[in-house]
């Protein structure tokens, strides 16, 4: 993985990977480029209070979430080369303005993609998905949307959320946007998702500002128990949860915030 203030990278390049079936297969990079965030690692970008964050695969590109004004989401995308016409796939996480407030003015650039909403959202966002002449897929159950990339499905009982799992040869990448359902019991469900692979990293919201020390080491306890290698904790996390995890990990704290890129590798055909 690459890592820096704008960029974090743990292996550069494209090369040969082991041979599986008599099909040789070749390492390309997956690019997770954090787009909307109310943390700032570019001074360059606007922040706002939100996520949003562009998973470059491969085969495909997905916009997780839109933050809540598309016009500084549309702004970063463009200050960061990512043009808006590339986006094959939206995931929207929950239903709160600060990740899908920025829908309408993304539809409005590229209405050509697939939305991927939790099943519990009312109809009225199936009709405006629609009204721009997108589709949409209604997400219950986890899901693999891509080569690489899952939906847990719907997790949690009062707020209804869906988090992204990506699959690298580092191992899962946990992107949540709120965490309403709880880091921990989304860190769980990943792992059953993708039983095979050790969970590499876990970020996005972690919904844990406002959290005693207390609760947070139990936090920080539970993901060494389950196995969580690296955390790059933004948005809704909080400040005293970014020193704590950070004081905790060290050298496997990420520092995240608009501006992030973390570029990992996966094997491919």
């Amino acid at each position: 993985m690459l890592v820096g203030s704008s960029c974090e990278l743990f292996q550069q390049g494209t090369k040969p990977a082991k041979e599986e079936s008599g099909t040789m297969l070749v390492e390309r990079a997956i690019t997770i480029v954090v787009v909307y965030d109310n943390y700032q690692v570019d001074s360059n970008l606007a922040t706002g209070w939100g996520f949003g964050c562009v998973i470059r695969t491969p085969t495909q590109d997905i916009l997780f979430d839109t933050g809540g004004d598309s016009s500084i989401l549309l702004s970063n995308m463009e200050k960061m080369n990512i043009d808006p016409k590339d986006i094959d796939i939206v995931v929207i996480s929950h239903i709160h303005g600060d990740h899908v407030g920025g829908l309408d003015g993304f539809l409005d650039r590229n209405a050509n993609v697939r939305v991927y909403i939790p099943a519990s959202f009312p109809d009225s966002w199936r009709d405006k998905i629609e009204s721009h002449g997108a589709e949409y897929r209604d997400v219950s159950e986890a899901t693999q949307i891509s080569d690489e990339v899952y939906t847990t499905g719907e997790m949690g009982t009062w707020i209804k959320e869906q988090s992204l799992v990506v699959d690298t040869n580092e191992g899962q990448v946990i992107i949540s946007g709120c965490a309403h359902p709880g880091v921990l019991n989304i860190a769980k469900k990943a792992r059953q998702i993708i039983p095979h692979r050790e969970l590499y990293l876990f970020m996005g919201g972690f919904h844990l500002s406002g959290s005693s020390d207390s609760e947070l080491r139990n936090i920080v306890q539970g993901f060494r128990d389950i196995g969580v290698r690296k955390v790059a904790p933004s948005h809704c996390s909080g400040d005293r949860c970014r020193e704590l995890f950070s004081e905790e990990y060290q050298e496997d704290y990420i520092e995240s915030g608009v501006g992030k890129k973390i570029v990992l590798l996966t094997s491919f055909p």
